[in-house]
């Protein structure tokens, strides 16, 4: 069993930026790590993903060229740099883990293709 952390959530402007931080209890150097998010009303929605040895990574069409997702393995870490924030961007943010070849193809947009849920983050993003 895996438990993720998320933290770095809060309250931003239109236009700012935050960082978001995915701690795992314990580090698996083939995962693929990712973050969802959910809006009040909507369905659980791919932003970004990434392979724990970094060379496959995916963003989801609404975030790219806003959002970098980026990992430190010795820490057992994945974060998430959001700059240019919209209101759209409103959600709970979710970390999530599972084998590496979810990395490997657009499985990695199906949520119930991952196996560990951390309990998520708030974003909140005033125009």
């Amino acid at each position: 069993q895996v438990r993720l952390v998320e933290s770095g959530g809060g309250s931003v402007q239109a236009g700012g930026s935050l960082r978001l931080s995915c701690e795992a209890s314990r580090y698996h150097n083939r995962w693929c790590m990712g973050w969802f998010r959910q809006a009040p009303g909507k369905e659980r929605e791919g932003v970004a993903a990434i392979s724990t040895d970094g060379n496959i990574i995916y963003y989801g069409d609404s975030v790219k060229g806003r959002f970098t997702i980026s990992q430190d393995n010795a820490k057992n870490a994945v974060y998430l740099q959001m700059n240019s924030l919209k209101p759209e961007d409103t959600a709970k943010y979710y970390c999530a883990a599972v084998g590496v070849l979810v990395c490997f193809s657009s499985d990695w947009l199906t949520e119930s293709r991952w196996s560990y849920w951390g309990q998520g983050t708030q974003v909140t993003v005033s125009s």
